[in-house]
């Protein structure tokens, strides 16, 4: 049962989404339980998106705006989580349970956020959580695998008191893993639920590719302290069954390399890239099903 009073804010960073986030807004705003405050981060739009959020800012009076200027072009990760870092900025004194950070290329069913916080008061050691993604590739809507500890990067719901002790999200690359990293050595669970269901109406690799996308993949691998025995495992998978064929594991070992060769710093401590690695070797033992490449 939902306790009295329990509420949650969004926070959703926006670039351009014109051509989706009229599906996202309606979805929000006929949730059966609706969040307290919604900001919408309106980094640097061209295109008809502010005109859209507009006119639901006009109608509901938690929906708020923040705009602000950026002339590049999109890129996942830093410039993302730094527009979601500009939002919080005007919540987090405030009073909430939850912040959530919610993209705008997403559709989800009414009972959405209420369901997600059944779960969590359910689990109180449940800090952060999420549905699952499904993607049409021309097969229908079919579900995207993740690993069980995995948490949607694209609507990411953070009890606060989490949120805090992770010290919120790094402005990098590969903050959505770092964060579920933090979380778990932190004693707290982190983890999707299959019967909930968000539909990812812009397809993962479509912003900069699925070869550019891949070589991201590897990256980030490194730069979270992953082990070299499932990164190997994960590699052959990418060829064999990766998005292209063959090309999509040897992009994703290229950007593992090139990361080495650049000797960049680790995004995590020692001990947390040894937490992570036990984490993905203990999937490759079985002792953790429901397992995404």
């Amino acid at each position: 049962m939902i306790k009295q009073g329990t509420n949650y804010i969004l926070v959703s960073p926006v670039k351009d989404e014109e051509k989706y986030i009229t599906e996202t807004l309606n979805s929000v705003v006929n949730q059966t339980i609706k969040p307290s405050r919604w900001i919408i981060v309106d980094d640097g739009s061209s295109d008809k998106t502010p005109e859209i959020i507009e006119s639901y800012r006009k109608q509901f009076p938690w929906i708020e705006v923040l705009k602000t200027e950026r002339n590049t072009a999109r890129q996942p990760g830093s410039p993302i989580v730094n527009a979601f870092n500009r939002g919080y900025d005007l919540i987090k004194d405030s009073q909430f349970d939850f912040v959530v950070k919610l993209d705008c290329d997403l559709r989800f069913a009414p009972d959405y956020f209420e369901k997600l916080l059944q779960q969590f008061a359910q689990d109180p050691k449940l800090g952060i959580g999420s549905g699952i993604y499904l993607q049409n590739h021309g097969k229908g809507w079919l579900p995207v695998k993740m690993p069980a500890y995995h948490t949607a990067g694209a609507c990411k719901f953070i009890r606060k008191a989490c949120f805090t002790q992770i010290g919120g999200f790094i402005a990098a690359k590969g903050w959505d893993t770092v964060d579920e990293i933090r979380a778990q050595m932190r004693g707290w669970h982190t983890k999707h639920f299959v019967d909930l269901h968000m539909y990812h109406l812009k397809n993962e690799g479509s912003g900069i590719g699925f070869v550019k996308t891949n070589a991201m993949h590897g990256e980030i691998y490194y730069l979270t302290g992953g082990s070299k025995m499932f990164f190997m495992l994960k590699v052959l998978h990418r060829i064999i069954k990766g998005r292209p064929f063959i090309i999509g594991g040897i992009m994703v070992l290229y950007g593992y390399l090139k990361t080495v060769l650049q000797r960049r710093q680790r995004l995590v401590t020692d001990e947390e890239a040894k937490f992570y690695s036990r984490l993905l070797n203990s999937r490759i033992l079985g002792k953790i099903t429901d397992v995404g490449l």
